[in-house]
């Protein structure tokens, strides 16, 4: 990380790794000037060049968090669409690409996806060698993001994952639909809806949910998933929240081993 640089990005407190290295970003409000280009309602660190956003802040917020990462390449953005493709970083070849998550064995190369309510899960494996960060939003994760994600780790017990920021139970209201295709898929899933005081609608919790596809999926260590992007304008951007809004960023990436 850049020396003398202090900003309230949220980091995992996990076991992972001494040669792993993993981060969400935050608006950048709290630093006095604030940590980011953007103004607005895209103000701060906004690192999503889709919401309608100067292309040249989102471009410097960018390079400020290459910077402050201290990556010798910038990560690789993903042109992100609620399915479950996951882009292998080593095969990697330059071009913008529709998938929802990526893995890298590659030292500096970093994985990275951008939320403003989604959920970021960030992944590791015990011995170091891989890492991965998918986004998974309600339809991902409920088709199987996560899931194929892990495919790409040959033992899912051997692997860590990290819930980053994202909408809390008591902020996440959704209707009927979204519970039965849930439930669909895991009867279990049930457990993560709670009946709204809105006639139809139910509030959930997109962190149990993760919890639960990475348990049947064979991860039992599951760290994160304690903040909420809605409750918390000065930290996050949140498009529940406020609609027109940037995006924030996890990412996660190798060193080399010492």
């Amino acid at each position: 990380m850049q020396s003398g640089t202090a900003v309230d990005f949220l980091k995992p407190d996990w076991p992972a790794p001494a040669n792993v290295r993993a981060l969400s970003t935050s608006r950048g409000l709290a630093q006095h000037p604030a940590f980011g280009c953007s103004t607005g309602v895209y103000g701060g660190l906004n690192l999503g060049n889709h919401v309608g956003d100067l292309p040249a802040l989102v471009e410097a917020n960018r390079r400020l968090l290459q910077q402050y990462c201290d990556l010798p390449r910038e990560p690789v953005w993903l042109n992100q669409v609620h399915g479950t493709r996951v882009l292998d970083l080593d095969l990697w070849q330059g071009q913008l690409t529709d998938a929802d998550a990526s893995t890298s064995t590659t030292v500096g190369l970093a994985a990275v996806v951008m939320t403003a309510d989604c959920l970021p899960v960030l992944f590791c494996d015990q011995t170091g060698t891989r890492v991965a960060a998918a986004h998974a939003g309600w339809r991902g994760l409920c088709d199987g993001v996560l899931e194929t994600t892990l495919q790409h780790f040959p033992e899912p017990s051997a692997v860590m994952a990290w819930l980053g920021p994202a909408i809390g139970p008591l902020n996440f209201e959704v209707g009927a639909e979204v519970r039965a295709a849930f439930v669909a898929k895991t009867p279990l899933a049930v457990e993560a809806f709670q009946p709204s005081h809105n006639a139809g609608k139910y509030l959930a919790d997109i962190y149990l949910l993760a919890r639960q596809r990475l348990q049947a999926a064979g991860v039992t260590a599951i760290y994160g998933g304690e903040s909420c992007t809605v409750a918390d304008p000065q930290r996050f951007f949140s498009y529940r929240r406020d609609g027109q809004t940037g995006r924030q960023a996890s990412l996660i990436w190798l060193t080399a081993q010492s």
